[in-house]
């Protein structure tokens, strides 16, 4: 699985970035081959303040369907709506993604010892 991510520092106008957001995203919501998406809002870092606001994360298959999915007109599309965006105010990225079943921690109530035991 691969993912196409958009990193979005936090805005001097938040409301002019919400409208040219939702735009965005209504687009990016048209790109063909789609398996899952997300937006994730930051709320800050172990550090203190960070730079970042918002990340869409939109995932596919394999390499091939997103860049499909890019080159389509919706995904054609969807890049010129950032062109609406503040010059230096977001980052793209492309990602391979490696997910495990389960890592999940056992019910409180199960008899399972940690490490399998």
């Amino acid at each position: 699985m691969v993912k196409f991510m958009v990193l979005f520092a936090a805005p001097d106008d938040q409301d002019e970035f919400e409208n040219t957001y939702n735009d965005f995203f209504a687009l990016v919501e048209r790109m063909p081959n789609i398996t899952r998406r997300q937006v994730i809002d930051i709320l800050g870092s172990p550090v203190g303040d960070t730079h970042l606001f918002r990340i869409l994360e939109v995932y596919f298959e394999d390499r091939e369907m997103m860049d499909a999915a890019l080159r389509s007109k919706p995904g054609q599309e969807a890049g010129d709506e950032l062109r609406r965006f503040k010059p230096g105010s977001f980052e793209m990225v492309f990602a391979d993604v490696y997910e495990e079943e389960g890592g999940g921690q056992p019910p409180a109530n199960s008899t399972a010892k940690p490490g399998g035991a």
